[in-house]
């Protein structure tokens, strides 16, 4: 690969994963935060493969924008999964237990049932209904019939969580992709 820029072959690899981590947002996962991550850890080993004193890949502003608005992601989906809870009927603990059953959900579905995204999507969402569930009759007042508009509510609103957060996570994505290869 002689006279190939390693720095060009490093965006374009970084770029892929990027695709790959938005996808990961669809899951359930952490995308954005992965590739965050990414780009913060190429940052600090780019001296293996550039010369001493090259600007950085990443800019810090660029980290930080992009720290904020996979932040505001985030806000969205925990926003909207307990308002679709709480729009239902859910309780403080039944959106509370909707969030908690979402997220173990998906670790839970990525390990039983591990067909890619299938299994994490599954379990985010069975997850989230039994969460909602636990969390309604954990105060020992409601009975499983009462508990099935919240746990619709906490499904519904964790479809458009996510949905609201996939566009924060694109851009995440093509501001770092971009940033990339702009050195």
């Amino acid at each position: 690969m002689t006279g190939f820029p390693i720095d060009t072959l490093v965006a374009a690899t970084f770029t892929l994963w990027g695709l790959l981590c938005v996808g990961l947002v669809i899951a359930g996962l952490p995308g954005a935060w992965i590739l965050i991550a990414t780009a913060i850890v190429l940052d600090f080993c780019q001296g293996w493969w550039l010369p001493p004193g090259d600007p950085l890949m990443f800019h810090p502003l660029t980290i930080a924008g992009a720290i904020a608005v996979a932040a505001i992601g985030e806000v969205l989906e925990l926003a909207l999964s307990a308002a679709g809870a709480r729009r239902f009927g859910a309780t403080r603990r039944g959106m509370i237990g909707s969030v908690i059953g979402g997220m173990a959900g998906a670790l839970g579905g990525t390990v039983l049932l591990p067909l890619p995204v299938v299994g994490t999507i599954a379990g985010a969402l069975v997850g989230t209904a039994i969460g909602a569930v636990v969390g309604e009759l954990s105060d020992g007042t409601k009975t499983l019939r009462d508990t099935t508009g919240p746990a619709t509510g906490a499904v519904i609103g964790r479809v458009l969580g996510t949905l609201a957060k996939l566009p924060c996570a694109a851009a995440v994505f093509v501001a770092l992709a971009v940033a990339a290869f702009a050195r």
